[in-house]
């Protein structure tokens, strides 16, 4: 017995022996808190694979480390290191359950934001069992201490340590090759922290996050007031004179921004077998209280729908790669319209069925002003409820009433719907149309999940004209960006009843809604062009907000002022469109869709030259301010730059401090309505809900 434990001791005291005792115990506990810590959202048996695998590669490597060096120090060296691991992993766990995100290097270096953002003491957030992640670190500590684990002092052969390091780096480019096969381009378009995570360990996350943080501080650090002026000189001769008819015809109404998601302009009264996919929103677009943009274009870029967000609250243009709101949401200074409207007396709120952390929504609104962020932690939710990327729209809206109704009025409402999203799959008992027969699945069920949207803005609608709030507010709908790539042609051209689909005619399939409805607004369908970067200044003008000193790259759509230049709308390749020539390529097309690159005569070359400059000096000016965070330098007459501290999404804190507004306002519905809630007014036919 006595030999078998000598053997036993003998085994675990030796340097390899050692080394597996260290990495096991360190990804165990690492797999645990992944589990039972964060909510990574895994999906998936290759999912549970590569957060079971993640840990690996990078403790591999700097376990590996230790076994250079000899005797006691090798064996210490791996301690401190586990000792270090487990504080980075402890206070990513404190860090997670009080905003559900990860710490990032900027937010280290940044040395009040933490204590500044943590809305509870450290002896409230904190629970017992956090300090389970440094049981292994003080048992393998006492071990050593006291001999029970004795040191080998053999000579180090340096073929062992070599070997584990280059088989730590062969794994993580295997992790890594399976995380781009399950979800592509994970790096190059951030999704959210969590994914990260979830596919490469907190390990890679740390080295990802002070990456970005470096080359972000590099490029904010070179910038100076001076990179402002080619700025000033564009924004002041692009900008356009407000329509006297249209300013300030809005001002002081509630103004609910409906995202509906994926939706093409094409959809609007779209039909199959004869029938109407969105007859609501089609309704809605031909209201003659309704302004409805019919050539108005989605200008994303890989941020997709963040970069639609960042366009419509910001006048800025996404980036070439990656997304605003994920690599600058949380450290750049805007003036964004949630601010812009706050500090006129507007209460503010964003409202999404998914997690707050997603497009790092959860810091990117505090920059922009939000004072609300309603997300998925404030709703209720069952299994059937959600699909694809958070709460079906039947059932966010009906269960966002109960916060609407608590806003102080005039308020900014944006509520951020998700049913009609990649890849269109929807539920036989929420199917009411027909698929469409191009025999492309990824594109048939399209018409099923925007009937669905549809059929969610009806009752919707329905509640507000019930509950007294359509006829006091301007609703504004807006498609994000598309929703059948140009990756489907045949089925594109299918769906247009053309046997093809030119280059010109995918350009003119980037169109989506926008939408301006308020009683008494002269409607109308509006033939200008333009696109999402230009929605902040037309609303800001229909509100009466004077901002002829922001920095806009956008224009008012509505201005009597809009001429061949201000309507040709960039897209982030480069590309643009307008209503005399559009440029997709290396090709120059007419507004009849013919290619006309050759037969341009001088002055006709000269105006598609001067439209291709626009467009090239907007971007790359759009995003010099971005990356330099040059808005920082500058703050136009009447605004106060945000104070991201004074907001919190946290629900309970949040919650009182809506609580706080509704008592020192006395303007919600809720307050006038003497406490008497609105939900009973929302009718729904969500089978979920009977």
């Amino acid at each position: 017995m006595r030999s078998k434990l000598n053997k036993i001791q003998a085994a675990f005291s030796s340097r390899i022996g050692f080394f597996i005792t260290v990495l096991v115990l360190f990804w165990l506990k690492t797999y645990i808190v992944y589990n039972t810590k964060f909510t990574l959202g895994v999906n998936g048996g290759m999912q549970e694979f590569l957060l079971a695998l993640n840990p690996i590669p990078f403790a591999l490597l700097l376990f590996g480390i230790a076994l250079f060096f000899k005797g006691k120090k090798s064996y210490w060296i791996m301690i401190v290191i586990d000792l270090i691991q487990s504080m980075w992993l402890f206070a990513n766990i404190l860090y997670y359950r009080e905003f559900s995100d990860f710490l990032t290097m900027g937010v280290v270096k940044s040395s009040g934001s933490v204590s500044n953002n943590l809305s509870l003491s450290i002896s409230q957030i904190i629970h017992p069992d956090d300090f389970l992640v440094f049981l292994d670190v003080i048992i393998l500590a006492l071990l050593v201490t006291f001999k029970v684990i004795k040191p080998d002092f053999k000579k180090v052969n340096y073929w062992v340590p070599t070997s584990i390091i280059i088989a730590s780096i062969a794994l993580f480019f295997g992790n890594l090759g399976l995380a781009e096969k399950d979800r592509s381009q994970l790096l190059t378009r951030t999704f959210d922290n969590n994914y990260i995570v979830k596919y490469l360990g907190l390990d890679f996350f740390a080295g990802y996050s002070t990456y970005q943080s470096h080359k972000e501080s590099t490029t904010r650090a070179k910038a100076n007031s001076g990179d402002l002026d080619d700025v000033f000189k564009f924004v002041k001769k692009n900008r356009t004179a407000p329509n006297v008819q249209y300013f300030g015809k809005a001002k002081g109404k509630n103004v609910f921004m409906i995202h509906l998601e994926s939706f093409q302009q094409f959809l609007i009264d779209y039909k199959v077998n004869g029938e109407e996919v969105t007859p609501t929103i089609n309704k809605f677009y031909h209201d003659q209280n309704t302004i409805s943009f019919d050539n108005f274009f989605n200008q994303v870029g890989q941020g997709k729908t963040s970069d639609a967000e960042t366009m419509l609250e910001t006048s800025l243009y996404g980036l070439p790669s990656g997304s605003v709101m994920t690599s600058y949401g949380t450290s750049n200074t805007f003036q964004a319209m949630p601010a812009m409207l706050e500090q006129r007396g507007y209460s503010t709120a964003s409202f999404h069925g998914d997690v707050g952390s997603f497009w790092n929504r959860d810091n990117t609104y505090k920059s922009w002003g939000y004072q609300n962020y309603f997300s998925k932690d404030y709703y209720k939710d069952k299994a059937d409820y959600e699909i694809g990327y958070g709460l079906k729209d039947k059932i966010f809206l009906k269960q966002s009433v109960k916060y609407i109704e608590q806003l102080p009025q005039p308020f900014y409402a944006k509520l951020i719907t998700v049913t009609n999203h990649y890849p269109y799959e929807l539920d036989k008992k929420n199917q009411s149309i027909e698929k469409t027969t191009t025999k492309d699945a990824t594109v048939d069920g399209y018409v099923q999940t925007a009937r669905y949207l549809d059929q969610s803005i009806a009752e919707f609608i329905d509640y507000l004209k019930k509950a007294g709030l359509y006829d006091n507010s301007m609703i504004v709908m807006y498609g994000d960006h598309y929703g059948i790539s140009d990756n489907h042609p045949k089925a594109i051209a299918q769906l247009l009843g053309k046997k093809s689909v030119s280059s010109y005619d995918l350009a003119m399939f980037q169109k989506v809604p926008f939408m301006i409805h308020m009683n008494g607004l002269q409607g109308g369908i509006n033939h200008t062009y333009g696109g999402e970067i230009d929605v902040m200044p037309t609303l800001l003008d229909l509100l009466g907000v004077k901002n002829n000193d922001t920095v806009q790259m956008g224009h008012d759509l509505l201005s009597e002022d809009v001429n061949s230049m201000s309507q040709t709308v960039a897209f982030r390749n480069g590309n643009f469109v307008s209503p005399t020539y559009s440029k997709i390529g290396s090709k120059i097309y007419d507004n009849q869709g013919k290619v006309v690159t050759d037969k341009l005569s001088k002055e006709q070359q000269k105006q598609v030259d001067e439209q291709q400059d626009f467009v090239s000096n907007q971007l790359a000016l759009s995003d010099k301010i971005v990356t330099g965070d040059l808005l920082r330098f500058y703050t136009p007459k009447g605004f106060d730059k945000v104070d991201k501290t004074k907001y919190t999404y946290k629900k309970s804190d949040a919650l009182r401090n809506l609580k706080k507004q509704q008592k020192k306002e006395k303007t919600s519905l809720l307050y006038k309505n003497k406490g008497k809630t609105t939900e009973d007014l929302y009718q729904t036919d969500a089978p979920e809900l009977k």
